[in-house]
């Protein structure tokens, strides 16, 4: 297997990569204690035309692949867990769907303001009672003359007070169970009875806005359904494949940025007349550090090729999601533990990437969901 990067991609991640360190590393720990979704850095990211990275050219996108728009989330990841999340939100679940199940009418008027990065979008889809169990969804779109009345509420939404446009699923057939579930194009800045009702204080991430919206009595021409009627759950699940491997490379980007903190920190802090990279349980714990990290790039690479060469993907991308985003939760915690006091600090970036790695075991799936769905594809 040849797991050099094609030139090309080296050059994106490269290009993407002097951006962060320039850009967004220095106002990273800012846009978290300001809880402040930094909107000047996605336009630079436009400007960078990789808003629309996997995203062919016709539609304003870069025409690159899955691993090259993993590249760049790594790299945001790297140095802002936040700008990495509304990024990946953006691509994976509000414009890859567009493009792959959308009409021409749509891609044009929906998919190229979202890949020209014009603006960034929203995926709604779990709400208040449903948890892992998101296809259990009160919210419904009920026909009306030659369009639909959409209602309900949608829970955890990322960039949805950002947002020019959001994916909304939602019930069409009650009783057809999976079979009755759609998708809907709102758009959050001209369709009368869309609200932002909550945008949540987190943890971590705050710089990435997580909202709850209520619907009430949306009203939706026909050409709003991206599809068909009842086509909803098999584009989600076709729409997770992909945004797994984008969760698996944030927790990529934000292991490597927790271990690049540990391991300049123990090379030149000294304790008892040594850099206490010397000590063995600091080395041991750096080296496990870097192990973990690779382990995860390598599996979520390994998902990208795949996805890119057309192949079923499931298996592969729930274990890069499942693998990586335990190892950067890991990673995280042993850069804290290696800076000790420091770690706990705002002055110092461990702390950032810890609070921000927990979520990575929790969104697009918990863990225990990418349990679930590895043992259905090992047939368990």
């Amino acid at each position: 297997m040849d797991l050099r990067l094609p030139d090309e991609h080296r050059m994106i991640r490269d290009t993407v990569r002097d951006f962060c360190e320039e850009e967004i590393e220095p106002i990273a720990q800012e846009i978290e204690d300001e809880h402040r979704y930094p909107e000047e850095v996605f336009d630079q990211l436009a400007g960078l035309d990789v808003m629309g990275v996997p995203i062919a050219e016709d539609y304003g996108g870069l025409g690159g692949d899955q691993l090259m728009y993993a590249l760049v989330t790594e790299e945001l990841g790297r140095v802002s867990g936040s700008v990495g999340l509304s990024y990946a939100a953006h691509v994976s679940l509000a414009s890859k769907p567009i493009e792959l199940f959308g009409t021409e009418e749509q891609k044009e008027r929906w998919l190229k303001p979202l890949a020209e990065g014009e603006y960034v979008g929203g995926w709604a889809l779990t709400e208040p009672e449903s948890g892992s169990d998101a296809s259990n969804m009160s919210t419904t779109a009920e026909r009306e003359g030659d369009g639909y009345v959409l209602n309900g509420t949608k829970q955890f939404i990322t960039n949805a007070s950002e947002a020019g446009s959001i994916l909304v699923k939602a019930v069409t057939e009650p009783e057809a169970g999976y079979d009755g579930i759609s998708t809907f194009i709102v758009d959050p800045r001209e369709d009368d009875g869309f609200e932002v009702t909550t945008i949540w204080e987190k943890m971590g991430l705050n710089a990435s806005p997580t909202c709850e919206i209520r619907f009430d009595d949306v009203h939706l021409p026909e050409e709003r359904l991206l599809g068909n009627e009842g086509e909803g759950w098999e584009q989600t699940k076709k729409t997770l494949d992909g945004g797994r491997i984008s969760i698996a490379a944030l927790s990529v980007g934000l292991a490597q940025g927790a271990y690049e903190a540990a391991h300049e920190y123990s090379t030149e802090r000294e304790q008892f007349g040594q850099p206490i990279s010397g000590f063995d349980a600091v080395r041991d714990m750096v080296v496990g550090m870097h192990r973990k990290t690779e382990r995860a790039r390598l599996l979520t690479h390994d998902a990208a090729t795949t996805y890119d060469r057309g192949e079923e993907v499931t298996r592969k991308s729930a274990l890069a999601k499942l693998d990586a985003s335990e190892a950067c939760r890991e990673v995280a915690e042993d850069a804290v533990q290696v800076l000790g006091g420091y770690g706990y600090t705002t002055d110092f970036a461990p702390q950032r990437f810890y609070r921000d790695a927990k979520l990575m075991e929790i969104g697009e799936g918990t863990s225990e969901i990418q349990h679930l769905v590895i043992g259905r594809e090992i047939g368990l």
